[in-house]
């Protein structure tokens, strides 16, 4: 499990505001059929790099969920699409929310619910 300190940045506090972060697409992650957007956003404020994966299922009501972990420039590289859940369930915390959970966000660990 990957040890991440909490700096107590807004990066960390939901509700959180687009405009505090940049913001690039890594891709779509098409395991299972689900579509998870896959993007990394670098905070404007303490330059933290966090990994976000969305998924939503159109043919559900409330199915939006995100989650978002912090990733070091080391590992930056190495994150795809396709690794992002399995490295997310490895973190010692991730931040997640969305209309699934009715929540703007909160803090997790361990597995991702990214299926239906």
């Amino acid at each position: 499990m990957k040890k991440i300190p909490k700096l107590g940045c807004t990066c960390e506090k939901p509700p959180f505001n687009y405009t505090d972060f940049r913001s690039s697409e890594l891709g779509i992650d098409h395991t299972n059929g689900r579509y998870g957007e896959v993007s990394i956003l670098q905070c404007k404020l303490c330059q933290r790099i966090w990994v976000n994966y969305l998924v939503e299922f159109e043919h559900f009501s409330n199915s939006g969920r995100w989650y978002r972990g912090i990733v070091s420039k080391k590992e930056r590289p190495q994150i795809t699409p396709e690794n992002t859940i399995e490295y997310l369930e490895n973190l010692e915390w991730y931040l997640y929310g969305g209309s699934y959970f009715e929540s703007t966000g909160k803090f997790g660990q361990g597995k991702v619910n990214v299926d239906l």
